[in-house]
């Protein structure tokens, strides 16, 4: 059997990987690192063909291979010289039919590409249908970044351009956050533990609270970020999708579908979001950003609650959080814990029990525990213990780009997980003035 080939009932493995917007921002600081990494991994035994508007001859998209992996995480001389043996460059415009019979040139023999677009949207249908006349799609995977759509209305319109080349099995819809290795973490502390099972529901938790927080603005994005706001960059795709690892069933299985099919039935108990559920506020500086209206009412805080109406959390108020210029760069779930029946000691006077799942910079699992002060009197005390810290694994980039190449869509968003998504956030996508707050503060009140 060949490295390309399948044992029946399996999916085959990709044999050639196509990005196109070779040449673009995210492939410089995101794709060459994770590509470079997986040669490093002996992961990488395919061709990798790069395709983008801009007229480079293949040594000098080597170059610049070379100087984004050496900007971004080191060069590995051994694992970039396997790297730079497999680029190859097709150039040329993304309407031009003869771009895409250079790509079926440089692809050869390869069966079951991979192609990813790392473009904007607004240019799918255009590489989907080159691709399509090309036979570049036939038996092919696609893989898109986010955000898919700017509403559901839009997104929809994007699955029919895509669904009208390629299966829904084909289609991998990325979000990095999904393949960060504290997020997997997540997922396998919930459900390979039997410690957390009787006290995950609303019997047991008081709230749950979710935070995205950065210290940083728009870095030079303003005019990327007025397309977006906080709730498109960030709400839609990444904190719904942590909630829906804290908040699922448990999954029949691992696999894929299973994966999607709890994924999607918590999604659709959540309870659309309403203005009364939302708070928006814009960092002071944000209006003299490049590429900003003067006048924009894009948000780049918001914090809103959550409700889900279903048997194991009616009446728990998720709270999510997100923003730009705040105190400090964290992502980090809490998880409150109800008060205890009867307080025998002091127990309103301490903070209640929780559980803290921090995400980034580093993994850590810990529990907010009461223990008595020293002395005489039963006064206590509110303490933290740490149950796990880890370090880095895979790059988010690394691994599902290894996922996709296999096949293995249970970190990427299936189109009916994507569409109940939106149906949360659409009812308050619609701009309204913000609040403003200092940079380096806690966001509006």
């Amino acid at each position: 059997m060949s490295g390309t080939d399948a044992a029946p009932g399996s999916k085959p493995r990709s044999d050639a990987l196509v990005f196109f917007g070779a040449t673009g921002d995210l492939a410089y600081k995101q794709v060459f690192p994770a590509l470079q990494a997986m040669a490093r991994a002996g992961e990488l035994e395919l061709p990798v063909i790069g395709v983008a508007r801009q007229d480079l001859t293949p040594a000098a998209f080597v170059e610049r291979a070379r100087a984004s992996v050496s900007e971004h995480g080191g060069l590995d001389e051994q694992a970039f010289a396997t790297l730079a043996a497999r680029l190859r460059y097709v150039a040329g415009d993304y309407q031009d039919p003869k771009t895409y019979v250079a790509l079926k040139q440089a692809l050869g023999g390869a069966r079951h590409p991979l192609h990813y677009l790392a473009i904007p949207p607004s240019l799918f249908g255009t590489v989907v249908e080159g691709l399509r006349a090309s036979g570049c799609a036939a038996e092919a995977r696609v893989v898109v970044e986010k955000p898919f759509g700017r509403s559901g209305e839009s997104a929809r319109a994007l699955d029919a351009i895509l669904h009208a080349v390629f299966a829904e099995d084909a289609i991998f819809r990325i979000d990095h956050f999904l393949g960060k290795e504290a997020v997997q973490n997540l997922l396998y502390f919930r459900f390979a533990n039997s410690l957390l099972g009787p006290v995950w529901n609303r019997e047991h938790v008081a709230a749950v609270r979710l935070e995205m927080a950065e210290d940083f603005g728009v870095q030079g994005r303003g005019a990327v970020y007025e397309e977006m706001g906080a709730i498109r960059d960030v709400v839609q795709n990444h904190l719904l999708q942590v909630l829906t690892l804290l908040a699922m069933d448990a999954p029949i299985a691992a696999d894929a579908a299973s994966m999607h099919a709890e994924k999607l039935r918590l999604l659709r108990s959540v309870r659309p979001l309403a203005p009364a559920d939302v708070v928006r506020g814009q960092y002071r500086g944000y209006l003299d950003e490049q590429g900003v209206a003067k006048d924009s009412q894009v948000e780049t805080f918001v914090s809103l609650r959550l409700h889900i109406d279903n048997w194991r959390w009616a009446g728990v108020p998720f709270f999510l959080r997100t923003g730009k210029c705040l105190q400090a760069t964290r992502t980090e779930v809490r998880v409150e814990l109800k008060d205890t029946p009867v307080a025998l000691f002091d127990a309103g006077a301490v903070p209640p029990n929780y559980f803290r799942f921090q995400l980034s910079p580093q993994l850590e699992l810990s529990a907010g525990m009461r223990v008595k002060r020293p002395g005489e009197g039963m006064r206590g005390e509110a303490v933290e213990l740490l149950a796990h810290r880890q370090p880095r694994g895979k790059s988010a980039y690394e691994r599902l780009l290894g996922d996709a190449m296999r096949g293995d869509s249970s970190l990427f968003t299936c189109d009916e997980c994507m569409q109940a998504a939106w149906a949360i956030v659409d009812p308050v996508l619609q701009p309204s003035p913000p609040r403003v707050y200092e940079p380096g503060s806690a966001g509006p009140a």
